[in-house]
């Protein structure tokens, strides 16, 4: 239990601040909360469980530059993703996507917290306690974390335009793109980022051309 408890608090106060929250405010603006929820804590299920494991098998030996540099890259391309697609029904917050707001939740959340400092946190909890109240710990700390955040994005809205919501989004998911690719891939060649810089490129184009037609 204390392993439980000290993963539960220390995940809860690392998750305060963090992109993850953030996102789940922004999306709590267009989607139902018991779904953003939901999707938020299956992914933060499956993300813990192999944070844990990986802390009580190896330890630190994550290729971590390299995950924050694609989680960037991804990230990229939901924000070009939101101005495509999202738009809110009538006067219930909610937004139509191409998929399932759960998958898009779940698939987000899993991308986010990939190379996280939640993620390395609960990586290093697990080097020095057991398995399962580092899993249940973390994964609850991080679930109440955002369910505040929650709380917050449905209140807000209600108030705000599809536009305002959707520009939004968007400009957090590119702001944290940037800054994921920039601290994953500070040291890597001129030739990994101009193709990571074409694939934007094709990617923004692919969605936008989209929307146009």
């Amino acid at each position: 239990m204390d392993a439980f408890w000290l993963s539960l608090a220390l995940i809860f106060i690392a998750e305060l601040g963090d992109k993850s929250q953030l996102l789940a405010l922004t999306l709590a603006t267009c989607f139902n909360a018991k779904v953003v929820l939901w999707g938020i804590f299956c992914s933060t299920i499956v993300v813990h469980v192999f944070s844990t494991a990986a802390g009580n098998i190896l330890g630190g030996l994550l290729p971590v530059d390299l995950v924050l540099f694609i989680a960037g890259i991804s990230f990229v391309a939901y924000g070009f993703w939101t101005l495509r697609g999202d738009s809110l029904d009538d006067g219930n917050g909610s937004c139509k996507t191409a998929v399932h707001p759960f998958w898009l939740v779940f698939s987000t959340f899993f991308i986010a917290e990939l190379g996280d400092k939640t993620m390395l946190s609960t990586l290093s909890l697990a080097t020095t306690n057991p398995f399962l109240p580092v899993w249940i710990g973390s994964t609850l700390g991080m679930v109440l974390a955002d369910a505040l955040a929650i709380v917050v994005g449905k209140s807000l809205g209600e108030r705000l335009s599809e536009n305002v919501i959707k520009i939004g989004a968007a400009s957090i998911f590119f702001v944290f793109g940037a800054f994921n690719m920039y601290e994953g891939g500070a040291d890597f060649s001129f030739g990994i980022w101009f193709v990571a810089l074409c694939a934007i490129v094709l990617t923004g184009y692919f969605f936008l051309r989209k929307k146009a037609a």
